[in-house]
């Protein structure tokens, strides 16, 4: 397969694979193209790059910084912003796995604490009974989920991350 085509097959494949993270499809092509990119890039690049409007390039690499795992180059001399991605694929995981515990694992974990308190209805005490089990149950997953991915994110290590992930295979 030649270079253009791989380099491609590479940026849709990236973009598939980031939409299960709730990244867009522009921004998962942004940051797929800075991944591959050895050299720091401008809006202007990723626009013409891409053929996406200047709103959408601006929206995607302020949401991919707020991610942490696109960041500004400064190059002395230029006066345009200049962007790169983290190359190091195990801190952009982290960050990817950071970002998606805040977004999706905490307010579960939120919601689930806030239902432990529910009332106890006379005329419905097995359905409570049941409920309370099954959401206490499920909180004591999450809260577990949610350790694990502390200790991999705090730890910062692709070692631990590795051993993490293979407790999991």
């Amino acid at each position: 397969m030649k270079y253009d085509e791989a380099r491609s097959q590479f940026i849709q494949t990236w973009s598939q694979l980031s939409q299960h993270w709730g990244i867009s499809k522009p921004m998962a092509r942004i940051h797929a193209v800075l991944i591959l990119s050895p050299t720091p890039m401008t809006a202007d690049d990723l626009m013409r790059e891409l053929d996406i409007s200047r709103g959408n390039v601006s929206t995607s690499l302020r949401l991919l910084m707020e991610w942490g795992i696109v960041h500004k180059a400064y190059i002395p001399g230029e006066r345009k912003d200049h962007f790169t991605a983290e190359k190091d694929i195990w801190k952009m995981a982290l960050s990817i796995a950071r970002e998606r515990k805040r977004r999706e694992l905490d307010p579960v974990i939120t919601t689930l604490q806030q239902l432990q308190v529910t009332e106890p209805d006379p005329g419905l005490l097995r359905e409570v009974e049941e409920f309370n089990t099954i959401s206490s149950q499920l909180l004591d997953v999450a809260m577990q989920i949610d350790k694990v991915m502390e200790a991999g994110i705090r730890s910062g290590s692709q070692s631990l991350a590795r051993k993490l992930i293979n407790l999991l295979r």
